[in-house]
């Protein structure tokens, strides 16, 4: 129980570092957006620009951990007594779990975005 509750707490850690990164590249993108919505894009493709912006990032995170997490495997196999080297499942519903938290922690500064009123976003900063 204690070992799943760190691993939840690790979780809630990255979905709100994530959303904090998230948010970040949204603000600093807040004058592209408005002009892009002053040309006549839709909140749809806005949404999905920052949706898929976030999960791009999470993807290279989770591809970068699952070779660092096979490489340390190895090392460890070396001095422990009979460590699961192969735990598929568990890596993958690692992932998985990160790429959703991913996507719900996208969809908020998305939502955010595509709200923006084209005439502030012009004048931002």
């Amino acid at each position: 129980m204690p070992l799943s509750a760190f691993a939840g707490l690790a979780l809630l850690l990255a979905s709100v570092g994530l959303y904090g990164v998230l948010s970040q590249l949204v603000a600093q993108r807040t004058q592209e957006i408005g002009i892009g919505m002053a040309l006549g894009a839709r909140k749809a493709d806005v949404l999905m620009l920052i949706v898929r912006q976030g999960i791009v990032l999470t993807g290279i995170g989770i591809i970068a951990g699952l070779v660092a997490a096979w490489l340390l495997t190895r090392f460890l196999r070396s001095l422990l007594y009979r460590p699961d080297a192969n735990d598929t499942l568990t890596l993958a519903a690692v992932s998985f779990l990160l790429l959703f938290a991913a996507f719900l922690a996208a969809n908020i500064p998305a939502r955010r975005a595509a709200r923006v009123d084209p005439t502030v976003a012009l004048r931002y900063e």
